[in-house]
């Protein structure tokens, strides 16, 4: 592949930025756009944009659900520090939408 073929080459980017975990960027290169009009060469490429972008889904859903489990150690260890609760999310989710009576701690 040539040097100009490479700077025309699309790419999907999606950059991630927050004020309390790293910055992260995913970028693939996406297949050119078929220069042949028949339905076969459409339906490859369709087929390699649509596998694209399910690959950038998951690497970006890795990295977020990496960055969650930080977030959730950080806040557990300021609880922890505090003295305070932490919030069960499992028990949360478990109980979405019903009224839930707290156990009185002894």
């Amino acid at each position: 592949m040539t040097a100009q073929q490479q700077q025309q080459q699309p790419t999907l980017s999606a950059t991630y930025t927050s004020t309390t975990n790293a910055p992260f960027t995913v970028s693939l290169t996406l297949p050119c756009a078929a220069d042949s009009t028949t339905l076969e060469h459409k339906t490859k490429y369709l087929s390699e944009l649509r596998q694209s972008v399910i690959s950038a889904q998951g690497q970006i859903n890795r990295e977020l659900t990496a960055r969650m489990e930080e977030d959730k150690a950080r806040e557990a260890s300021t609880a922890k520090a505090n003295g305070t609760k932490v919030v069960d999310d499992e028990k949360e989710e478990e109980n979405y939408g019903e009224e839930v009576q707290e156990e009185e701690e002894d």
